[in-house]
């Protein structure tokens, strides 16, 4: 079956999904791909040039992180690279208990929900109504025994970005480790892993202009991490498995690029995500922006729809050819509430749906204007009307 790519006149505003990648990312991938071929586990030429490369693709996301080369490890994506923190952690400390946000992405709760089928506790921290963990409340939510801690950086439904320095210092002051979800943060806020003040940080090459298939665990010199894969002492024995050095390369490249121009694409991506907001808000008077007002990812504008599914609302913006999200996981055919927009406490009217757009490098006012029209035609129109009370109770 032929695939369809997207159109010039397609818009897309699904970049919290994935984003295209970038053509000198993409360059530099080749040029590993046409370069040495050898496993970089040998001790002869081929395999030494191998090493070399990969070497070089670790201390290019050391440095951006602020750590050390030794301190990264390859993984397959942000998913494994959440597993191997939560249950990597968990398997080999001697404390047992475990705290995550409500509002985690789901490579991080079903991971600590493994734990907990396994016996081990597991606690959610609650969030406020801009889906913010307070230092308070987390520590309300500490114990003695609790090896780990771990909040995303910033939400990737809603865009919230958490005080990370401030929750990672609570942690510490019950000598838990705090792992934070830097994925859908990367390239957008800054990820030194010393002034986030964090134990552990996962990243994504796919979410950064980079490729599908790689990430990166920061793990601080002398944490100890259980493997979730046995074989060959590849990544410092924390990983086994032969490297995918055209990857890691290209992970190197985006991270690299990414954090040397986060400053300058906020200003644009924040002013376009305003002209959004506003456009939508002014058009659809039963339109809630979700996600604290200012303390969000600036190419995120996330709304929740009164009465309205998401559903169809995705499907029409689809046919008018936009790409945009609604957060939430569709199971049987039906898309059930977000654990993330259920856990902001919205009222029940507001919780079917919920719609994400997510702006790139490339976005541009013009597909922002025709976007947020687009919106607002279709959320009015598919509003569930009113229902009439039972006979019953009508006024007499």
């Amino acid at each position: 079956m032929a695939m369809t790519t997207p159109t010039p006149d397609r818009i897309y505003l699904d970049h919290a999904a994935t984003t295209p990648l970038d053509p000198a990312v993409r360059r530099t991938m080749v040029e590993v791909l046409d370069g040495p071929f050898g496993n970089p586990s040998s001790v002869h030429a081929s395999g030494r040039l191998a090493r070399a490369e990969l070497d070089r693709a670790r201390r290019q996301v050391a440095e951006a992180l602020g750590a050390r080369p030794h301190e990264i490890i390859f993984t397959s994506g942000g998913t494994e690279a959440n597993n191997l923190a939560i249950a990597g952690v968990a398997r080999r400390s001697d404390r047992k208990h475990t705290a995550v946000s409500a509002i985690e992405h789901h490579a991080v709760l079903r991971a600590a929900w493994a734990l907990r089928d396994r016996g081990l506790p597991v606690c959610e921290i609650p969030v406020d109504a801009h889906g913010r963990v307070t230092p308070d409340t987390l520590a309300a939510y500490l114990r003695p025994d609790t090896a780990l801690v771990s909040v995303a950086l910033a939400n990737n439904e809603i865009g919230t970005v958490q005080d990370i320095p401030a929750l990672a210092e609570t942690a510490r002051k019950v000598g838990a480790l705090f792992h934070t979800d830097a994925v859908q943060a990367a390239g957008q806020l800054d990820i030194n892993v010393d002034r986030l003040g964090v134990d552990l940080l996962s990243l994504s090459g796919h979410k950064i202009y980079g490729p599908k298939g790689i990430g990166a665990l920061y793990v601080r010199d002398g944490v100890e991490l259980e493997p979730l894969a046995w074989g060959g002492a590849q990544e410092l024995g924390r990983r086994a498995g032969t490297e995918n050095i055209p990857a890691a390369v290209g992970l190197a490249h985006a991270v690299a690029a990414a954090c040397a121009t986060w400053c300058t694409q906020n200003a644009r991506l924040a002013g376009l995500s305003g002209v959004l907001i506003d456009a939508v808000l002014a058009n659809v008077p039963h339109a809630r922006v979700t996600g604290h007002p200012t303390l969000r990812l600036p190419s995120i504008a996330s709304f929740a729809f009164a009465d309205v599914d998401a559903e169809p609302l995705l499907i029409n913006l689809d046919l008018d050819g936009i790409d945009a999200s609604s957060g939430a996981a569709c199971e049987a055919g039906s898309v059930e509430p977000s654990h993330v927009i259920e856990a902001l406490g919205l009222p029940s009217a507001y919780r079917r749906g919920p719609l994400r757009l997510s702006l790139g490098r490339d976005t541009t006012r013009a597909q922002v204007l025709r976007a947020a029209e687009a919106i607002a035609r279709h959320a009015n129109r598919l509003r569930a009307p009113p229902q009439p009370a039972p006979a019953h109770l009508e006024a007499r």
